[in-house]
């Protein structure tokens, strides 16, 4: 290390200033990426959407940040994060003022696809803070960063308001569009800002690991079967994240009939533990092993999951009509109201928050030198489960007339990779001590 003669506390101001800078440059690219789950709900109303047109709107956006991952962690490692991170910023400035003058479907279809970029930085921010901390630190400094999710509540609290107080009319005979088109005006112009802060306040000096490494080189990890297996994990935890922040809203305001502004307060009481306890989850990571809490990750979901897939209604019992006057009785009547229903949520909420951070606390451990592409492709494959998900919700849904399919489905993919999960760790304490592999029972010595 050279010496500057600076004072000791010099070399804390740089991992300071990346922590920050990229957390908050990820929460407001959190933001524009997942605004869609409260303009969309104008937005049906403007343009007379379906509800499959409607979840098609958030899809394309989720997928386009998604399928960049694995390239923006990689080039994150190269050319470092400062450099990465100022032009996702600028680019996707562009797209979302686009989004505030879309005139048909097929127009917002394609801006709200560019715009979606915007989620491609959090497997920047992953590579550019793994590469600055140390070992030690890595898991809180990733927690911090992660909890930028939160990102995805802010349009759930100034999308309503703004909405309703900025005219539809806009200002400056129209220069500054009103309404709900306000909303991705708005965001242009602090993308833009917050681009310019990171150019000028982040560490000229960055930190590149994979500088000089052949990109195939930087591939080579991705033949592992516990990437793939990580990405499940993350499909559930963050995937599911996406997808339910997304439709939360929408699910809302159709099944329980509330107002878009009470339906966004309470999407973000899911938002919140599911974004602001990833630290904590790092913590009990470092301290428990990431597997033990997984376990306790999809046990949440798991029981939550159940309990809101149930429909609402009751069983019909056939009885003689000495019993019931017209042979039928109903019993076992059962209706989800709204404050059990956001009880739930909020556990799947935490669930979430605590396990997204478990799921990454095994990529440093196991691919020190690859975070870039690791990470890049777990957040890739976790990230389009935030694509294919409300699709699938909206298309069962219209199958099957039950909302509560959503968490039917999420059910499904949680037992998935419990079971995987748990057959990996009984696979793992075999060939650590083979001769207790056919032993149920414990016997003593004599």
């Amino acid at each position: 290390m050279v010496h500057t003669g600076q004072p000791e506390t010099q070399p804390g101001r740089p991992l300071l200033a990346v922590l920050s800078l990229s957390t908050l440059g990820f929460t407001l690219m959190f933001a524009v990426w997942l605004m869609f789950g409260v303009l969309g709900i104008p937005i049906r109303k403007e343009f007379g959407l379906t509800d499959v047109q409607l979840s098609w709107l958030s899809a394309v956006a989720i997928l386009n940040g998604s399928i960049w991952r694995l390239l923006t962690g990689i080039l994150t490692d190269r050319y470092g994060g400062r450099t990465v991170f100022t032009l996702m910023l600028l680019f996707t400035a562009f797209p979302a003022y686009l989004v505030s003058q879309a005139g048909s479907y097929r127009e917002l279809l394609l801006y709200a696809f560019l715009v979606g970029f915007a989620g491609n930085s959090f497997s920047v921010g992953i590579a550019w803070n793994s590469a600055w901390f140390p070992r030690g630190q890595q898991g809180f400094a990733l927690g911090v960063f992660g909890a930028g999710n939160v990102g995805a509540s802010v349009t759930k609290f100034i999308g309503p308001a703004i909405i309703a107080s900025v005219p539809v009319a806009g200002y400056f005979g129209g220069l500054v569009p009103g309404g709900w088109r306000f909303v991705p005006f708005l965001y242009a112009v602090l993308l833009v800002l917050m681009g310019l802060a990171m150019w000028f306040f982040a560490p000229r000096a960055d930190k590149k690991p994979g500088q000089g490494r052949p990109f195939l080189e930087m591939l080579k990890p991705l033949r592992y079967l516990r990437v793939w297996r990580f990405s499940l994990y993350y499909i559930v935890v963050f995937g599911a994240y996406v997808a339910l922040a997304a439709w939360l809203p929408k699910y809302y305001v159709d099944v329980f009939g509330l107002p878009l502004y009470q339906a966004a307060l309470l999407t973000a009481l899911f938002i919140f533990p599911a974004s602001l306890l990833r630290p904590v989850g790092g913590y009990l990571s470092d301290r428990f092993g990431a597997r033990r809490v997984m376990y306790w990750t999809f046990g949440g979901m798991l029981l939550s999951t159940l309990i809101l897939s149930m429909p609402n209604g009751h069983i019909v019992l056939y009885l003689p009509t000495k019993y019931e006057a017209d042979g039928m009785r109903e019993v076992m009547r059962y209706t989800m109201t709204v404050w059990p229903f956001t009880a739930l949520v909020f556990l799947v909420g935490i669930s979430m928050g605590v396990g997204k951070a478990a799921v990454y606390k095994h990529i440093p451990e196991y691919f020190p030198k690859d975070v870039g592409a690791v990470g890049g492709m777990v957040g890739l494959l976790g990230a389009l489960g935030g694509f294919f998900l409300p699709p699938m919700f909206a298309y069962t849904q219209a199958w099957t007339g039950l909302p509560q399919t959503t968490f039917l489905i999420l059910f499904l993919l949680t037992l998935a990779s419990a079971i995987w999960m748990h057959l990996t760790v009984l696979s793992l304490l075999q060939k650590a001590a083979p001769q207790l592999e056919h032993k149920f029972e414990y016997q003593a010595e004599r």
